[in-house]
């Protein structure tokens, strides 16, 4: 069942510096000035259940399963559409605005990719 479904609207120039720390950063189209550069902005939509672990994120139909979920997670990605997703595999939330997933490589974002989380 897909619980949150979005789009990828804009990519920042700087977006992909972060893969070398297996992570990325989501922000709807209200991304403040310093940070709209390093984030892929996606259309800013609500969640229809709790994100929980072992649900998948999914890029474009390439599925990650999550491994912990930060306590934010849910609330910034309503209000915001503001998320991290770290791609190692921890087990524990280490930050609260992080949604953690298996280690294995990244996806290639594209404007017009589809982001859900089933």
């Amino acid at each position: 069942m897909v619980i949150f479904k979005t789009n990828v609207i804009g990519i920042g120039n700087e977006a992909e510096l972060f893969k070398e720390e297996k992570m990325m950063i989501l922000f709807g189209k209200e991304a403040p000035e310093a940070l709209a550069e390093y984030c892929y902005n996606i259309e800013v939509n609500t969640t229809q259940a709790a994100i929980q672990k072992d649900m998948h994120v999914v890029f474009d139909g390439q599925a990650y399963k999550i491994t912990a979920v930060g306590d934010v997670v849910r609330k910034n990605l309503d209000q915001l559409g503001h998320i991290t997703i770290k791609f190692d595999g921890a087990t524990q939330a280490e930050l609260p605005g992080t949604l953690y997933v298996e280690d294995k490589p990244m996806p290639n974002l594209q404007v017009g990719t589809q982001v859900t989380i089933e």
